[in-house]
């Protein structure tokens, strides 16, 4: 499909991809080709390439900062179970080294196949390790019986965290209360912001799509993706893929979006973003904590040393590389 789009179709850009799977088998192609792909979704982070730009938010905007607020609030042992393929495998990696830097531990890691709906032994081993934090980063409709498995047996009381619920598939619209209670996410977005310029989002976004049953963070991604391509165009007078990146690499390319403003980082071509803190509660209700103005996707540049201004390794970095 992707050599499709660039070869036959001659698009001028691609917004797509949902997986990080996906991402990772197309990538090369638009690599190879010379050509526009945004990737607009919430994912684990460390693409580094000249040819993409990624929008949703990133690990330094939402495992960092979740991982400091839980580990104050609550200690400092931490508890992992997510999805077995690289999202879930690499975010755990992040959360260790979070925790890690905030002087705590990860008693136990468990990595789920997405076939898996039956989830009694991983329920004992979670009990057996008496984690402060379990973080739960479950995937399709299979892998989400976990939480209400978990809340018969945990009733609310353990404190849980997570990067990719409820912003993402809307768990907390979809399950029964109180299966999510006691959940704390942070993400770029949620229908439940209340400012002027997401209740202007959600009225035109509705009145477009009427049967829409959640406006998440994907959503809100895409259209600060397309929009900020479109400033870029704008900016470089042509379609063309060099200079559209080269516009886009100016640091002059942001936009009001429904969350905040979002601005290309131009070195690791990664969006800086307001970050929010929700919690779930025990009617499934979304309770605002706080909100980060501005966290900037800088791991790339001030770890790996990554300047796509200059050079581009085209690869994916983890933080154990």
């Amino acid at each position: 499909m992707a050599k499709k789009l660039i070869l036959e179709d001659k698009v001028a850009v691609v917004h797509g991809c949902y997986t990080s799977a996906a991402r990772e088998a197309v990538r090369p192609t638009f690599e190879e080709n010379k050509a526009l792909l945004f990737y607009n979704n919430q994912y684990e982070g460390g693409v580094a390439s000249k040819y993409v730009f990624c929008t949703g938010a990133v690990p330094e905007q939402q495992v960092v900062p979740l991982t400091d607020y839980m580990v104050e609030k609550f200690g400092n042992r931490m508890y992992i179970i997510t999805a077995d393929y690289n999202f879930g495998q690499i975010c755990a990696e992040w959360f260790r080294v979070a925790v890690e830097n905030n002087g705590g531990s990860i008693v136990g890691t468990e990595f789920v196949p997405l076939s898996v709906s039956q989830f009694a032994s991983s329920i004992s081993k979670i009990q057996a390790a008496k984690p402060n934090i379990l973080i739960a980063m479950m995937v399709g409709n299979t892998q989400a019986s976990f939480y209400e498995q978990w809340s018969k047996i945990n009733k609310g009381s353990q404190p849980m965290g997570s990067t990719g619920n409820i912003g993402q598939t809307y768990e907390h619209k979809r399950f029964a209360a109180p299966s999510l209670s006691n959940m704390y996410v942070t993400t770029n977005y949620v229908e439940e912001i209340d400012t002027p310029a997401s209740n202007d989002f959600k009225d035109r976004w509705r009145a477009k799509f009427p049967d829409e049953p959640y406006i998440g963070m994907e959503a809100e991604a895409e259209y600060a993706g397309v929009h900020l391509w479109a400033k870029a165009v704008e900016k470089a007078g042509t379609t063309e893929t060099e200079a559209v990146i080269a516009a886009l690499e100016s640091g002059d390319i942001s936009f009001d979006a429904p969350s905040g403003k979002v601005t290309i980082d131009p070195a690791t071509h990664h969006a800086v973003r307001d970050i929010y803190l929700m919690r779930v509660n025990d009617k499934h209700e979304l309770e605002y904590v706080t909100k980060w103005d501005a966290i900037a996707p800088d791991w790339l540049s001030k770890e790996k040393g990554i300047d796509l201004t200059k050079d581009s390794p085209n690869k994916q970095f983890t933080p154990i590389d």
